[in-house]
Parts: C-alpha cells; structure tokens; sequence
C-alpha cells in the first residue's frame, strides 16, 4: 500500500503518540520491529511510505488503531495487487534461510545456555513456532536486526503447548528430537502447513525408535513415551533422506552421550546449518556436508552461543527468476552457490545469460556466497525432462519455479515432481494467466512456452512455492492482477512483496 505524503505524515503522528503512550524509545519499538532507530525516526517523520503488513504489526505492538487498519485486519485475510509488464532493475539481498531457521529454533531447546539467532528470517512459520516455544516456558526476545535471543526454563511446560500454532506448522514434528527424553510422557498435536498430499512421519519415527523413543497417533495427538537414557553407540539407515527427518535424528544423538552413525543422511543446506550450531555447543559432528553423519553427543549442553544461518537457496531461485520471467537485469546478492549450482547448470542450458561476481562466505563462516546478475535472455526448453533429486541435485522446492520459466521458452519442457502427489496439480493455475501447462498426471506436467502472460485474479493456491510462482507470473503480466490470501507465501518469505517493490516492481496489499 503506497502512501501519499499527507498519509503518511498522518499515520507517523499516530505511531509517535501511540509509542509515547507505550512508554517505549524510538529505540524500543525498533527492537518490537526488527528494524533501526532511524527507521522509526523516518516513519513518524512521515518520510517513509508504509505498507500494510507493517502498519498491522505496529498496531498489534503498540495495542492503536493506525489509519483504521485494525478493525479491518483481525478477521480480514490479506491480498496482493500486481501492476505487471514492467521490467526491474537494481539489486537486492536473499534473507537468510527459513528452513535453516525452523530447525535451530527447534534445537535451541537442546540449549540450557542462551542462544541468539541472527538475522532470523522474520515469516509465519517462524512466527508460530517462537509462539509454540514461548507457551512451553522458552524466554524469547527479538532483538534488533531481526536477532532472536532464545533461554530455555530448567524445566519446560509441556502441558501447556500452544495447540493452535502447532497445529499451523509441519515443523511441530521436529520437536520430537530435542525433546527426546525431556519428560517420561508428553504428547504434541498433528503437524500442519502445506497441502501436498499425503507426506507420511513414518520416517521420522522409524529414525526417533532407533533410541527407543515409542510414539502412538491418537485422537489428532502423538503420544510420546520417552526412552530411558543412555550411553550407547548405535548405527542406522535412514529409509528416506529428508531434510527434517535428518534433522530430527541429529537432534536426537546430540544430546545422547555415545556416538551414533547416522547413514543416507541428507547433507542439504539447513542439515549443515543446524550441524554448524551444535559443533558450536561443543557437539562432535563429523561428516557435514556428506550422507554418514557421525555425532558423539551430550547429555547436558550449557552453552551462551551466537548463530547466524545461512542464506536462503529457494527465496535466492525466487528472486532470480523474477529477474528472468521479466527479461530484466536484476543483481540478486548473498546467493548461496553450493546450493544452486545445478539450477544455474540447468538454466544456462536454456539459454539464461547472467554474471556471477567472486565467492565469499556467509556470516556463520561457511556457506559459499555469490552474487548473481540476470541478463534479459531467449530461452529454449531444456534439452531433457527437469526432476528434483536430493542435495547435491537440484532442491525439490525449487522445481516449481521452472514451471514458470519454461513457459518464457521457446518449445515443451516436461517438469516430473515426484516427491509431492499435489504440487504439480496447483502449478496449472498458471493457464489462469495465459501459461499453457498440461497435467499429465499428479507429478508430472509438460509446458509449451513462450507465452503471453495476461493479468487474473487467483485465489493463492494452499502450496508455499507454487503460490510465489503465480506471484512471479503475475510480474510478467501486463495488466492488473490480484492475488488473493497470501498467508501461505508470508509463511515462507519475509516481505516479498515489498522487496521485489525495490528492484521496480509495483505490488501492493489489501484487503477486502
């Protein structure tokens, strides 16, 4: 929601009063916010246009109605207005990771020293499991520059988890492994999130019995019968080598006092954050990067550690191909090369043309960065069909954006999306926008490009990275489009929208 002058003065009146009415410094309120003192200065000087999203979360700090937002926003659902066709340029950073973020909130709880988290990605997935954390007696302070500082109690409340915002998240599975023996019995809700079709726990279990963890799904709950501790060794295949699944079971030798061998691990980019965190509480973690982990871990961790996660490979393919389906040149900073390089393989091999500055590494020493410049480009189908395979193939969340990439290509691209039943169903609302994609069967879809993108309105589909792909379309499309709900995008990124408005696109929030 761009504001006029007038507006925005207006409302910055309201959020100096509203503060002073609070008690709180400029200061203070950046804190709340994430953002800097001089940032707040700007706004309630009325130098700083506002969006939506970041009224409503003043007003929900500040406990004021702002402009009238509030009485709109608690039932309303929120949605995006695109003006499309035009062409970006200039240059923005990749958040950090939000998958890498989920699973340190998670292990933090291995913690009894104090954690602080840098540059936390700042989305509703977070959002739910800091709130999920903070109702089972876990002190958490957001910081300044979207930092998390993170204390555990001696002792935590699992009675009184927050159901509601468990329920909301798939990563509520993931608490299985730190909270390993934390209490005799205990149970946690169904994890949520996503809509792609039946994804099964069954493998987060068979890895979590390997140390005698007994868990029974009843009545929409797991119940949980913690294992007696020990101090063995023990070595197993993992029967999928999923990311979470991964997760789990480090989190679950890391606080075991033997060694344990964990094989057909998967060494993908938030595994090896969240083995970098716990090497950093003095946790022997030795393979990272490879599919044997070995862990000797420890029975009590102690330790005051700050962690900054590495950048997010998925939001850095979102940002490179807005540049793409626009034909515009856009420099998308912080990419995390390890990461993309079979994406980039695969895209030159459809003709993308782009610069790649020097490496450096990232703020937690050792993720491999890179900065990425888009070029405008005549695209072809790729040679062969496009499938996802584990790390090092190419990352199974960012297959879907080459759905609407290859429809900027000249020819037929088959995509094969064999991890998900759903996803590739949800793809075909891109045919809503002058994309011609064709189902073939739940996995697979083939796409005849290039095509003329036209404007639409569509419902955001209930699917993290096909949702971003319709916002990307829609960049393309000249015309006005709107799409409607997005709260599963603000699941997974932090301010899209509002980032992708500083490299020249024109997107605003509403609501109904």
């Amino acid at each position: 929601m761009l504001m006029t002058q007038m507006a925005a003065e207006s409302v910055g009146v309201l959020v100096r009063d509203a503060r002073t009415e609070k008690g709180w410094t400029q200061g203070e309120l950046a804190t709340q916010l994430g953002t800097s003192q001089s940032a707040v200065a700007r706004m309630e000087q009325g130098k700083q246009n506002l969006s939506l999203k970041m009224i409503q979360r003043m007003e929900s700090l500040l406990e004021a109605n702002l402009f009238n937002v509030g009485a709109v926003s608690k039932n309303a659902v929120t949605h995006l207005r695109v003006q499309g066709g035009r062409r970006l340029s200039g240059s923005v950073d990749v958040n950090t990771s939000k998958n890498a973020g989920v699973a340190l909130l998670c292990a933090s709880l291995l913690n009894r020293g104090t954690t602080i988290l840098r540059s936390l990605a700042r989305i509703e997935e977070v959002n739910r499991i800091v709130e999920l954390l903070t109702s089972i007696g876990v002190e958490c302070h957001w910081l300044e520059n979207n930092d998390l500082q993170i204390r555990r109690p001696a002792v935590l409340d699992l009675a009184a988890m927050d159901i509601a915002a468990a329920k909301r998240t798939r990563s509520v599975i993931m608490l299985l492994g730190p909270l390993l023996d934390e209490q005799e019995t205990y149970r946690i809700p169904y994890a949520g999130g996503c809509d792609l079709g039946t994804r099964t726990v069954e493998p987060h279990m068979q890895a979590l019995r390997e140390f005698g963890l007994i868990v029974n799904a009843h009545d929409g709950f797991y119940q949980v019968h913690a294992p007696a501790s020990d101090t063995l060794d023990r070595t197993f295949v993992l029967t999928e080598r999923g990311d979470t699944v991964t997760e789990n079971a480090i989190m679950a030798a890391a606080h075991r006092e033997g060694t344990t061998v964990i094989r057909n691990a998967s060494p993908n980019y938030m595994v090896q954050d969240l083995c970098f965190y716990l090497q950093g509480l003095g946790v022997n973690v030795e393979g990272v990067g490879s599919t044997t982990l070995t862990i000797s871990g420890k029975s009590r961790i102690d330790v005051d550690i700050e962690y900054a996660p590495s950048e997010d490979p998925i939001e850095a393919m979102s940002l490179i191909t807005a540049g793409i389906v626009t034909k515009s040149e856009v420099t998308v900073r912080r990419v995390p090369i390890e990461f993309m390089e079979i994406e980039l393989k695969v895209l030159e091999q459809m003709g993308l043309r782009y610069l790649k500055s020097a490496e450096y590494t990232a703020r937690n020493g050792k993720t491999r960065l890179v900065d990425i410049t888009t070029l405008p480009s005549e695209l072809k189908a790729a040679p062969d069909k496009i499938h996802p395979m584990p790390f090092p193939g190419l990352n199974i969340d960012n297959l879907p954006f080459f759905a609407v990439i290859a429809s900027c290509a000249e020819g037929t691209t088959l995509i094969h999306d064999w991890v998900y039943e759903n996803r590739a169903i949800y793809l075909t609302e891109l045919n809503r926008l002058g994309g011609r994609v064709r189902l073939l069967d739940p996995h697979r879809i083939d796409i005849v490009g290039p095509v003329s993108w036209r404007a639409a309105e569509i419902g955001c589909p209930p699917a993290l990275r096909p949702a971003a792909c319709i916002l990307l379309a829609m960049l393309a499309a000249k015309g006005t489009s709107e799409l409607r709900n997005i709260y599963v995008i603000e699941r997974g990124y932090e301010d899209l929208a509002e980032r992708l408005n500083t490299v020249g696109a024109e997107i605003e929030y509403f609501q109904d």
